[in-house]
């Protein structure tokens, strides 16, 4: 049955990771040279003071685990006949999550241990999108439980 809660959760998992597939995880600018630096899910770009690109680093695999794991929400719907594979898809997808903030975090941390500046910049909406993602997770293994514990409930009942 698609119209239960936790479907509509996944669903928000997939949306929220879209979000982060399409808008910056990070920005970052130099005070004392006016260089920005803008982490998206497939690039670093780094911006001189007029906004024209200075050079641009791939991070494919930033892309590739976001779209990993809203392909896997969107799978994880269609498992409702089977809860205890769509739970264990929703571990694996938050085992996912938690590397990927791991993941940007530790690149945005990079790039400021090369600039050697304090401040860590901004993590913008496409990052807080991950975070979003991970609690949607967390609610629909929460209604995938409570489906389990029902069903089990009633064959006592028989």
């Amino acid at each position: 049955m698609i119209q239960r809660v936790q479907s509509i959760f996944l669903f928000l998992v997939a949306v929220a990771m879209g979000i982060t597939l399409g808008m910056e995880l990070w920005q970052q600018t130099v005070p004392s040279s006016g260089e920005s630096y803008r982490l998206t899910a497939f690039f670093l770009e780094q911006f001189d003071t007029s906004g024209a690109i200075i050079s641009t680093t791939s991070y494919w695999y930033i892309g590739t685990i976001a779209a990993f794991v809203g392909l896997l929400a969107i799978i994880s719907i269609f498992q409702y006949r089977n809860r205890a594979r769509q739970m264990m898809i929703n571990m694996v997808n938050s085992l996912l999550m938690v590397g990927l903030v791991a993941i940007v975090f530790l690149t945005t941390n990079g790039v400021n241990a090369e600039l050697a500046l304090e401040d860590s910049g901004t993590y913008m909406i496409g990052f807080w999108a991950v975070l979003i993602a991970m609690v949607f997770n967390m609610l629909a293994n929460r209604f995938i439980r409570k489906d389990e514990a029902l069903i089990k409930s009633v064959d006592r009942i028989r």
